[in-house]
Order: C-alpha cells, then structure tokens, then sequence
C-alpha cells in the first residue's frame, strides 16, 4: 500500500501543470446508491426531460401518452389512468415522515419526490451536472447492473463473452450454480475493469464496510475474487473492506488512488425501504469528503443508482435495433418473448467537479458502461496502454455516451455551492442505522392511498414541474424546450402570423415563449459519444409551426428542413448547419444570416420550463399524442 500511495503523490506532482483537457484529472471517483428513477426523484426540475416533456412518448393503439399508466378494474373502478402524482400529496406531517420508508409496490411507483423532499440531491444537481438521459444498464435488478457498472457486460448471447464464462445474468441469484441451463450462472469469468486497471498500473479501490449489502458485485459474482491469496491486488483492493472511514481519510490528505468505487451500507442505500434522507447524508459525507479533500482541484465524483427499483419514468429506453448482437435475448420467463437487455429505464446521474459546476444538463445517451468509457478516453490521455476492455458489447461501445462533453476543461470552477444541512441517521443502541424500521413501525411502508378519479386522469403533468432553466452540455437528444442564443440574440418567432423567424434579443432567464423551439430527431440523432451532433427538425414553441427553407415557418411538418446541430465540446457551444451544409447564424446586430463557413464561436443553447407557456401553446398535455 506504502508504495501505491507514493506513487499517487508522484503522478499527482507529475500532472499538477497540465491544464484544459482530460489531464487536469488525477482521481475518479464513482458512487452507486441503489433502486431510484430520473422522474421519480428529478421529474419536477426545471430545465430537464422531466413533466413537462414536448416530446412525450405514445401508445400509437391506444392514444394514451406514457405520462398515463393503464388502470384496470382490479386496480381501481374510478379511473382507466394513473398519471405521476406527488408522494406527499396529503400533506401532513405523518405522510411527509411515512414516504421516506415508502414500497415501490404497484401504483405507488408513479409517485415522485419534490424540492423540499430531496434538498441534497438537488442541490447537488443544480450546482453542478445532472444528466438527463442517463439509463441503466440493464433493465432488471441491483446485480445484472452493478456486474455491467464493474465489467461492461451481462453475456448477453452474441456479446464478447462466450457461455462457459457464466451464463447471461438478469436477476439476483449470485450463485453458484444456473437458475437454468445458461441462465444466471455463477460464478462469472470474464475481466472485470479494475483487472484491466490493475495490468495497466492504474492504481484504484473499493471502498466498502463491512455492511455493503452485497453490492460489491466483484466479490460476490466474479470468481477471480471469491478465493485469490491474501496478497493479491483483487483481494487487497476489491475484495477487501477498508471502510467508508478510510475514504473519508484518504480524501483528506490527497492519497485517494487514480479510480475510486465506493459502494454504501443497506441503509444508505437509497434501496426503499431505506429512506431518501438518510441517503443524502452519505452522499453529503461523500461530496465533502472529495470537495475539502486536498485534491478536490483535480478529483471527478460520480454519483448514479444503479437501477430504477420499480419506480416510474415516463421515457421509453432508447436500445439497439432488433436482434443486435449482444443485447437481445429470448425472455428465459416468458413474459416478453424477443426483448432488449437494455440499456433500460433513466436513473438519476450527478457529476461533480471544477469542470461540471454550474447547473447544467447533460443530453446524452449514456449508461453504466458511459462510466467505463469515461475512464478509458482519461487514462489512454494520461498515457496509459491496455485500458479500453474487450468486454463491452459492440454496440453499447458504439452508441453510450463518453461523458466527455459534458467538461469544460478551459473554465473550471472551484467554488462550492452552499447546501443544505441533512440530519445525521438515526442509529439504534448497538449504533446501528435504523431509521428505516422506526419508520415502518410507525408507518408501515405503503405510502398514501393513491389517487384514482378523474382529478388525477384530469392533470397536466407540466404543472408539476418547476420554472427556470438549465445549460446544455452534450449533444442534443429529444424531450427539453430549447432557446439558441448567439452574440446576445436568440432565434425568435416574433408571431403566429410571421412568415420567417428572426433574431431577438436574449433574455436573461429566457422566458420569452417566442425565443423557445422543440426538436425532433430525425432518425439521425447523435448515439456515438464521439459524433458531438444530432440531426433534427425544429418547431416553434409559440404556434407548433415548423422551421422550413432558410428561415421560413410553415405548418405541418411534410417540408421541414433538417438541421444538423453539432456540439463543439468543452463548453464551445453548437452550431446549426442546414441540409445543404451551410451555417445558421446570428451575427452582432442580431441579423439572422445563412453562411458557408463554421462560426468560429458556436451558440449557447438553454434548456427551460415556463409552465403557463406551455399550457397556452399545446392545451392539455393529455392531447398530444399527434402534433402533425
């Protein structure tokens, strides 16, 4: 250990000068909590693909938006809907105190959190970056994602394993031995990444008590863990228990190693029954650790669920076609027949550091893998060899995000937003975590009667949401209203009677409904984490019209023009470049103009939610299924 640790103070002296890229970062850290979903605890946030959503999903066979679940009789006789409705929507006290040990049990997965349930968590958000089209890796339970998280892959049938390395995993059976003939079989064989850590000599932990309730994947699935000597770097660093203590000393002083997997206690967890609260206090031990640690300048946290638990998010996965090697099985229970492994459902995805402050959103594709890919693009920077995995399948290689554009490495911000204070949980006399079985005790853990009726099949689901805004890093994907802004002008539709749209003036919290467009993938939307651009046509937020030729609108979407919108990376901004490969530009004087060369400066683009704007322009939500 002597002799890793000097060695991390020597690379962190080594590299202390480089500046604007990749190598300003001497330490990863990645934290897992467990079973939350994007809308179920961000859905109410303001300037991300959470309620008010301008391209929500729909059941082309029924007409219903996936913003409204299916009710049958067995379920309730009031309603043939449920839409999200807030946990705590009672209001008293009890309730408030009971949601925190609420069970995603049927209906009450629709349910969400707000501001004043999460304070944490959004302040961490909002201070620095949320991704909003981060999914988990595999729609199934904690194992079958945290094996992806540690290694890139379920060996899924066609994929880069073979079925003598342990048979595809779905669910939490860890073995050993096969649920059925390759299914579930345990242990597994294939390389995890740390192992290709370790052959590289990047230095990297796991940090965990004693009590990790059984999320350290490595030991409990992987063989090369369960029984290496006592002097192997798998035993020493994977398999081991250092303690969460040790993470917090560790950060103190600067000696955390090059990559950091923290993996929390049961009641941390976040898991339901364990309660919100009492997660954030570990995530707040965990971000100040790394915030007021000596290496904070150069140090990335990490903080993603593994899967969704059952709780609800209303966007349909984004997945790979059909039969694509790697990722699409025969269902081995029945249920679905020829289904996707994943990625699966979107979780909640905070990135914190120097070079993500500020409240932004990240639009992305991505996914447990995207973890993975991040480290391999930063350590091959740092000149690393044999870092990148042969594990990951094909495509999830080829369509998960990098993260890297979500950094601006030219700007970094070392400041640290002021945030809430969360109270310490409570323990009980052996100084056990308890919090979660006083709750159920006093509350049981189904959380309030649900909603059925026609209030509920009556909401607009914008309504829930937040005002504000957000800045958008990565390349563009569906589901935010958006403002392009350049040389302090916006792109405007000055009124439904116009026949072009314009410039005006920016905003400065861009409320303006005319400045605000929807985008719609084209089929060519950005899926390469490489590719920094999306194609798509626009409309107008004001009227539904469509962007046509040059800086036509027009009604119907049959004529629109197809615009490429490509992401400089590192916080350069966007350029729209139209069907025959010209520039849209804003110029000083607010002038729109169409040019044959780049920008040299691209354009910011807000995301934002302006509730009443919304309702003015579309009406209930509950009709828009078809915007043609």
């Amino acid at each position: 250990m002597v002799s890793r640790i000097l060695t991390a103070t020597l690379l962190s002296m080594a590299t202390s000068v480089s500046a604007g890229g990749l190598k300003d970062i001497e330490h990863v850290v990645l934290f897992m909590q467990e079973n939350r979903a994007f809308d179920h605890y961000f859905g109410t946030m303001s300037g991300v693909r959470g309620f008010s959503d301008p391209n929500v999903q729909c059941n082309p066979s029924t007409g219903l938006n996936t913003f409204q679940q299916k009710v049958n009789d067995g379920l309730s006789t009031q309603a043939t809907s449920l839409l999200p409705f807030y946990i705590n929507y009672l209001g008293r006290a009890n309730w408030t105190a009971a949601s925190q040990c609420a069970s995603d049990n049927t209906a009450m997965s629709w349910t969400h959190f707000k501001r004043q349930d999460l304070p944490l968590h959004f302040a961490l958000a909002e201070g620095w970056t949320l991704a909003d089209m981060y999914q988990d890796g595999v729609i199934a339970s904690t194992s079958p994602n945290r094996v992806t998280w540690m290694s890139g892959s379920i060996n899924c049938p066609g994929g880069p394993q073979t079925p003598d390395q342990g048979g595809i995993v779905t669910d939490n059976s860890e073995g050993p031995g096969c649920e059925s003939p390759g299914l579930n079989c345990e242990p597994l064989y294939w390389k995890t990444v740390p192992e290709f850590h370790e052959d590289a000599g990047v230095l990297w932990m796991v940090y965990q008590d004693e009590d990790n309730f059984g999320d350290d994947l490595l030991i409990d699935s992987f063989y090369q863990y369960q029984n290496p000597p006592a002097d192997s770097p798998l035993t020493m660093y994977g398999a081991s228990h250092p303690g969460l203590d040790k993470f917090y000393s560790d950060a103190a002083v600067g000696t955390l190693p090059q990559v950091s997997w923290i993996v929390g206690p049961a009641e941390l967890s976040e898991h339901a029954t364990y309660g919100p609260q009492d997660g954030a206090w570990l995530q707040k031990k965990i971000l100040e650790a790394v915030v007021n640690g000596a290496a904070y300048n150069e140090t990335l946290l990490m903080i993603s669920y593994d899967e969704t638990g059952g709780w609800s998010d209303h966007v349909t996965p984004f997945h790979s076609p059909s039969g694509t090697a790697g990722e699409w099985i025969e269902d081995p229970y029945g249920a679905v027949n020829h289904t996707y492994t994943g990625p699966g459902f979107r979780v909640p995805f905070t990135i914190i550091s120097p070079w993500t402050r500020g409240g932004h959103v990240f639009t992305e594709h991505a996914d447990h893998t995207s973890q993975i890919l991040f480290m391999e693009e930063w350590l091959e920077t740092l000149g690393y060899e044999g870092v990148r995995t042969t594990e990951i399948p094909a495509w999830r290689r080829a369509h998960m995000s990098n993260l890297v554009s979500a950094f601006d490495f030219d700007n970094p911000d070392y400041s640290i937003p002021l945030l809430p204070v969360i109270p310490t949980p409570s323990t009980n006399s052996s100084e056990n975590y308890n919090a979660a079985s006083v709750c159920e005790l006093l509350y049981g853990h189904y959380g309030p009667p649900i909603p059925y009726g026609p209030e509920n099949e009556a909401l607009d689901p914008s309504t829930l949401s937040e005002e504000g805004f957000k800045s958008v890093r990565g390349y563009l994907t569906e589901g935010r209203y958006l403002v392009f802004e350049m040389n302090g002008y916006t792109l405007t539709n000055p009124s439904p009677n116009a026949t072009d749209f314009v410039a005006t003036k920016a905003r400065l919290n861009h409320e303006d409904k005319k400045q605000r467009w929807v985008v719609h993938a084209t089929g060519g939307t950005a899926t390469d984490g490489g590719s920094g651009a999306g194609s798509f046509n626009v409309s107008s937020a004001v009227d539904g019209r469509w962007v046509k030729s040059d800086t036509s609108l027009g009604k119907g979407v049959s004529g629109a023009e197809t615009y490429r919108i490509e992401d400089f990376g590192n916080g350069k901004g966007y350029t729209l470049v139209k069907e025959n490969g010209k520039y849209l530009t804003i110029d000083g004087n607010g002038m729109v103009d169409i040019v044959g060369t780049a920008p040299a400066a691209g354009s910011k683009i807000w995301s934002v939610t302006y509730i009443p704007e919304v309702r003015e322009h579309y009406g209930s939500r509950l009709m828009l299924c078809d915007r043609s």
